[in-house]
């Protein structure tokens, strides 16, 4: 799949000294979703800002479609679209004015009816003769994206996008986002929220102190660092693991009245030997629960390893 931005030994850092961005380099496929993460501070939005054109960074290069965003500024943003964290708006424009006056700063021709198309899309259609200072907060986030949308980019940055947003509404946007890369654009987003990459990501990259530690698709990701947990629920409880299972990496609870059971996504195959081993050894068990390590414990490891 071809690459539709390509970054190469990207360093930033400020006149105060300040590295933010250290020698990353990322390569985002055409037509994907795909999650940056990292903790606060790690340098997500001063990556995305050099992306879209907004800072610029001390060396490297970017480029967005084979434009680059700094030799070729004007071709590069109009790939572009950014959703801020921030909500910042006109309050006394309409929704209607503030999307179709965006559509202008770009040098496109009026389209009343691709306007309607994405306004429609995002369910703002009715609500076109509001007031940004009358809608809420999900709403507001809904006309930054109408508005981020009104140029007809390839590639969309979500900067944070369910910030603030209730579990319904940030669910709705997750469809949309789905629809919008459907529609082919490319998505890249920013979260705090990891049940929302690993709701909706093809890739995930992790970030930290301006470094890309990581970049790898989602399922991979996690069948490679996620842990997994088999929880046996004993028929007789034990007072220490026996020593034919010294091998297994088992741990006692409740009284004995538990076995569980840690092993990596790789060694599947250790349950069934697990469970052979204790039926030789006379062990005998009421029930079984197994379960495996989310996307947002795997990111907390990597995070801490580093």
């Amino acid at each position: 799949m071809p690459h539709i931005i390509q970054v190469k030994d990207l360093n930033k850092t400020y006149d105060s000294g300040f590295t933010a961005l250290r020698g990353v380099n990322l390569d985002i496929r055409r037509g994907e979703i795909f999650a940056l993460l990292g903790p606060n501070g790690a340098g997500k939005t001063t990556l995305i800002s050099i992306i879209c054109g907004i800072a610029r960074g001390s060396s490297g290069s970017v480029s967005a479609d084979g434009f680059d965003i700094a030799s070729d500024y004007r071709m590069a943003r109009t790939k572009i679209g950014l959703v801020p964290q921030e909500l910042t708006t006109d309050a006394f424009e309409t929704v209607w004015a503030t999307v179709n006056f965006s559509r202008g700063l770009f040098g496109k021709a009026p389209d009343k009816a691709y306007i309607e198309q994405i306004l429609k899309q995002l369910s703002l259609w009715d609500k076109r003769h509001a007031k940004m200072r009358e809608l809420s907060g999900g709403m507001k986030r809904r006309v930054m994206i109408a508005k981020a949308l009104s140029h007809e980019p390839e590639i969309l940055f979500l900067d944070e996008p369910t910030a603030g947003v209730d579990v319904e509404l940030r669910k709705d946007m997750w469809e949309m986002v789905r629809q919008l890369r459907e529609n082919g654009v490319t998505i890249i987003l920013t979260t705090h929220y990891i049940e929302e990459a690993e709701e909706m990501a093809d890739r995930i990259g992790v970030i930290r102190k301006g470094e890309i530690i990581l970049v790898e698709e989602k399922q991979a990701l996690m069948s490679k660092l996620g842990k997994k947990s088999l929880s046996l629920h004993l028929t007789e409880p034990l007072s220490e693991i026996p020593p034919t299972l010294s091998e297994f990496n088992l741990f006692l609870e409740e009284g004995g009245d538990y076995l569980r059971f840690e092993y990596e996504s790789a060694q599947s195959d250790q349950v069934a030997l697990l469970l052979s081993r204790m039926n030789e050894s006379g062990i005998a068990i009421k029930d079984l629960n197994s379960s495996e390590s989310s996307l947002e414990d795997i990111f907390v490891e990597l995070v801490q390893e580093q």
